[in-house]
């Protein structure tokens, strides 16, 4: 199992941080595309680490053309001698519509020609096979010689998905390299939905699941103390009562029985209580949607509900040595 460590996006501390990182033994330096754009830090990370693998988990498709995606992904990777993982993700319909100002249509399908253009567009220049893509979406059918990139030696970039619901999942399993799980999820959902959906869709595919990467950071509170723990409890409560308001991720909270819940936390959020939507987390709602308690003990949980079902995690802790730290992250590793 490879271990991810969250790079921060000031761009000011990346070189140091990835240089860091990687000394303690990460695998994978995971950024989100949140309050920056991920894609510069990561290129600075990479020319000051060596080993270290290079993840977007997750950057915002549908803010781009497979195009844009598809040169900055290369560009990447090749600079980096291929520790470059593009994790893309859709977001939601408002903030595609209303913050980045572009076309949103049906996710599931929008996405998954996303990936094939992209992969089409990467068959043109890793392979040599004429462009020639046409779908719904997206048509890419022009590329001179000129704009081929020209460091073409090295592997492709490898895509993975951020899924949550079946129809997703399935894109992700049909088209992708692998699969980001949403931190918002359960190890019971995970069994009985994503699970079986990957396994539906690679085996359209004829891909083994052994050869598709699944990609799962659950949510975490630990701390060294008892006072550590409650502070990222609390945290975590707060979270769970955000993620729980997308209507995307019912499905989560339903197959638990708490379906109800996100009525109520939709309700309260409009009205900007955020204290009250974290009173409605239960501490039956964290134990099942985070791992909780000292490092050695969420290590060994992490193992319990997920080991043999994943290949590729993170964690992280306040409080701890290097030396305890790097212990940590190898005994995690060792499945």
């Amino acid at each position: 199992m490879k271990v991810d460590a969250i790079l921060p996006a000031n761009m000011k501390q990346v070189a140091a941080e990835a240089a860091r990182l990687e000394g303690l033994g990460y695998d994978g330096l995971r950024l989100a595309e949140l309050n920056h754009d991920p894609f510069m830090p990561l290129a600075l990370a990479a020319a000051n680490t060596t080993r270290i693998e290079l993840v977007t988990s997750v950057a915002v498709a549908f803010a781009r053309n497979p195009m844009s995606m598809a040169i900055l992904a290369h560009d990447l990777n090749s600079f980096s001698n291929g520790r470059f993982v593009l994790g893309l993700g859709s977001q939601v319909r408002p903030h595609i519509e209303r913050r980045f100002s572009m076309p949103w249509h049906k996710a599931a399908r929008q996405m998954r020609e996303f990936i094939e253009a992209m992969q089409a567009i990467f068959d043109c220049w890793y392979k040599g096979e004429r462009l020639q893509y046409v779908g719904e979406y997206y048509q890419h059918t022009l590329m001179p010689d000129t704009f081929k990139p020209d460091d073409t030696t090295g592997p492709r970039p490898r895509i993975a998905l951020s899924a949550t619901g079946p129809l997703m999942t399935k894109v992700a399993a049909r088209v992708a390299d692998g699969m980001i799980m949403h931190p918002f999820t359960t190890e019971k959902y995970m069994r009985e939905v994503t699970i079986p959906a990957v396994e539906e869709g690679l085996e359209e595919r004829g891909v083994s699941l052994k050869d598709f990467e699944l990609d799962y950071a659950p949510m975490l509170a630990a701390g060294v103390n008892d006072e550590g723990i409650e502070r990222a409890v609390s945290f975590i409560r707060g979270r769970i009562a955000f993620y729980g308001c997308t209507v995307a991720y019912r499905p989560v909270l339903e197959i638990h029985g708490w379906g109800g819940l996100q009525d109520e936390l939709i309700a309260l959020n409009r009205l900007h209580e955020t204290d009250e939507m974290a009173n409605l987390i239960t501490d039956e709602m964290i134990d099942t949607f985070a791992i909780v308690g000292k490092p050695d003990h969420v290590i060994d949980e992490m193992l319990k509900r997920f080991g043999g079902l994943i290949h590729r995690t993170g964690f992280s802790a306040q409080g701890l040595e290097d030396e305890e730290l790097s212990g940590l992250l190898e005994k995690l590793r060792g499945t």
